[in-house]
């Protein structure tokens, strides 16, 4: 089984494409789904006890969490202590699943690959980028975000130019979906030539 590591910055359309992935019959891990699920189970009481006010009517509130960290930024190594590893219980549930199931292609959609060393995990790394103009014009749209939430966002990331130079493949979103699902297309069909397996497309 091949295990793909799909990440990319803020605003880059990493999202929109392990939606691609999926499309193509992929198996898609999404850490983002996964960590708002684990806000309305596993990690709600260990961070109602590190951030209580985080905690409203039994789940946490990520309004008010974003606003303790924007505060006070060291504690995002507290989150990152109680969040992380059920993350991580839940992505190897999920290889576990699909290796069992004889998969041969799965999609592990982590924002923050790079920065957590999750790399030396995956078989194959996707970065998916755009223009920096492209990426700021898609994030400033978003509802409650600033320039001010955007520099924070982007200060704990690694640059795009870096993470590019680390992956295996490139989606570049900036020219519409259309040519990203033919990026994507691309690269399942090169593995699935490596492999010997039919092609997803």
């Amino acid at each position: 089984m091949i295990v793909i590591g799909l990440t990319g910055s803020i605003g880059m359309g990493k999202t929109t494409t392990a939606a691609l992935f999926a499309d193509e019959g992929v198996p898609v891990n999404d850490a983002d789904k996964v960590v708002h699920d684990l806000y309305r189970g596993e990690a709600v009481e260990p961070i109602s006890r590190a951030f209580p006010e985080a905690v409203v009517a039994g789940v946490v509130d990520r309004q008010s969490l974003s606003q303790n960290l924007a505060k006070n930024p060291a504690n995002f190594k507290i989150l990152e202590e109680i969040v992380h590893p059920l993350v991580r219980a839940r992505e190897e549930a999920f290889l576990a699943r699909h290796r069992e199931q004889g998969t041969p292609v799965v999609v592990l959609d982590i924002p923050l690959l790079f920065e957590t060393a999750g790399e030396g995990r995956m078989d194959k790394i996707v970065v998916v980028s755009c223009a920096p103009e492209i990426q700021r014009r898609r994030v400033l749209s978003r509802p409650g975000m600033s320039q001010e939430k955007f520099d924070v966002i982007l200060s704990r990331q690694i640059p795009d130019a870096l993470k590019r130079a680390r992956a295996d493949y490139v989606i570049d979103t900036g020219h519409g979906i259309d040519s990203a699902r033919a990026q994507v297309r691309s690269i399942l069909r090169q593995l699935s030539e490596q492999t010997g397996r039919p092609d997803h497309a």
